[in-house]
């Protein structure tokens, strides 16, 4: 028995369900977004995307999967011209359907978030919809990577689940907030607008955002090139691209008069393969720099405090910054760089002793519990924790000081005068013996060369030469295996 086919039916229902509701497609269009198909046409390698439940009408949300620069990609495009992008059981049924593929399959997962949030008509199937795509994104997390992509409304649950993404992106017209702002004015009795909760400046102070971008086609392209710096998923090693790579062997002359070291970024830029650095979070904790490089053409993640913020002290939010971008790296087996150039922990009676201690343990902890390789520069002061978390054995498998750099467990003035507080009360002239006294305790304790005879730095070299130390590190770390005990996981001081 012969199956009628009737394939210009199904030609003509596909294609009306690709052009959608011209009114609700122009009213995105007149507020500067992309449709969800042409925001995936653009993350994707041209004609490469091959959708899935295509006639899954009513879900709101376009999905399936593509390549970018030659590699497979799975993607999910909440669509805003469907009942608001709004998420149901449909929704979230074909949302995890790519999850679960990009599981099996070991590639990453893109979000493009525009969505007005849960499904009101469906009640507590839109909850469990969400509950059951923030339980999937945790169990991918450190599986392969996934990349949410702000481009509208983002609210509540939506927010969530990006947060719980390896990285964030912004466009000027995300908004991302758990309680609206009709909410929160009913509350407070304060007006406020989407762009004062969630907008993306807002997102950039708060850390919600860890890159924001003018428009959505920037955006995409700001996802297609964190793409290309990041692994498939947790087997394979950081991509490498000896094409892009410049000489490992060139002096960092950027560096050859530097007195002093103000922006970390213009310390670390130049070390980087054609001096092109994706900076993260830079609106949030700016006290604690975080950016993606590469180094003869393979990914590292850089990690510095920041001497221009009140002496590159550590403050809460950027240890706790620096924390999670350290166990996204060693989740897919980048090398974390780190510069050091801090008098220690944030000091503060306003904030809690208690919250500056939890957040110290939570940096050291990151950095303990990362096997992918470590390596460490101190160009200035590597005080207390500052050392202890960042530059140490237990923090570092290589170790480098510039000259004149300073490891002690507090800087000299403090150290003087407690142990010295008997003597300068006696002195005659007090002044002039707390500097003898300070420069006594740099010379014979402090010194960064004291700490290299003791064997906690590996070398002290000239700041020339420190992108040819480190791709020799790199290279000598690249076959690094730690063996840790059994566990099933260690219990972060949150």
């Amino acid at each position: 028995m012969s199956v009628e086919r009737n394939l210009p039916l199904v030609r003509e229902r596909r294609q009306a369900l690709l052009d959608g509701d011209a009114a609700s497609i122009a009213k995105q269009k007149a507020a500067g977004k992309l449709t969800a198909r042409e925001r995936i046409a653009r993350l994707l390698d041209e004609a490469s995307f091959v959708e899935l439940e295509t006639f899954a009408e009513a879900s709101g949300v376009v999905t399936g999967y593509g390549m970018v620069e030659g590699n497979p990609v799975y993607v999910y495009a909440q669509d805003f011209t469907v009942k608001g992008g709004s998420v149901g059981a449909a929704h979230a049924r074909k949302v995890l359907k790519v999850m679960d593929l990009a599981e099996k399959t070991g590639a990453p997962v893109v979000a493009l978030c525009d969505s007005a949030g849960a499904r009101l008509t469906e009640g507590a199937d839109a909850l469990n919809a969400y509950a059951q795509i923030m339980a999937r994104t945790a169990a991918l997390s450190g599986v392969v990577p996934q990349i949410a992509l702000i481009l509208g409304p983002c609210a509540g649950g939506a927010a969530m689940c990006a947060q719980m993404n390896d990285l964030v992106i912004t466009s000027k017209n995300g908004r991302q907030f758990v309680n609206g702002p009709q909410v929160v004015s009913a509350a407070t009795g304060e007006q406020v607008t989407a762009e004062q909760l969630g907008g993306m400046e807002a997102q950039a102070a708060s850390g919600a955002a860890h890159m924001s971008a003018g428009s959505d086609e920037e955006a995409i392209l700001l996802a297609r090139k964190v793409l290309s710096m990041l692994p498939q998923n947790n087997l394979e090693e950081p991509p490498l691209d000896p094409t892009i790579a410049d000489d490992l062997n060139r002096d960092v002359v950027e560096l050859a008069s530097l007195d002093v070291v103000a922006d970390m970024a213009e310390v670390i830029a130049p070390l980087a393969d054609n001096h092109d650095l994706l900076t993260l979070q830079a609106g949030y904790a700016p006290e604690m720099f975080t950016a993606l490089g590469r180094i003869g053409g393979s990914t590292v993640g850089f990690v510095a405090t920041q001497p221009q913020a009140d002496e590159g002290r550590l403050t809460v939010t950027g240890a706790r910054k620096a924390a999670r971008f350290i166990r996204m790296c060693d989740a897919f087996s980048i090398p974390v760089i780190s510069f050091v150039d801090t008098q220690g922990m944030k000091l503060s009676c306003k904030c809690s002793q208690g919250d500056i201690a939890r957040a110290g343990a939570q940096l050291m902890f990151a950095y303990a519990d990362t096997t992918a390789p470590r390596i460490a520069v101190i160009t200035g002061n590597a005080i207390g924790m500052g050392y202890a978390a960042i530059a140490s054995r237990a923090a570092a498998d290589m170790v480098y000081a510039w000259p004149g750099a300073v490891i002690s467990p507090m800087g000299a003035p403090a150290a003087v005068q407690i142990l010295s507080e008997d003597e300068l009360k006696a002195a005659k002239d007090p002044i002039a013996r707390r500097a003898e006294l300070e420069q006594e305790y740099q010379d014979k304790v402090a010194d960064g060369m004291n700490a290299a005879l003791r064997g906690y730095v590996d070398d002290v070299i000239e700041p020339i030469a420190t992108r040819q130390m480190l791709a020799a590190a790199l290279s000598m770390l690249s076959s690094k295996r730690d063996v840790r005990p059994s566990k099933k996981h260690g219990n972060l001081p949150l």
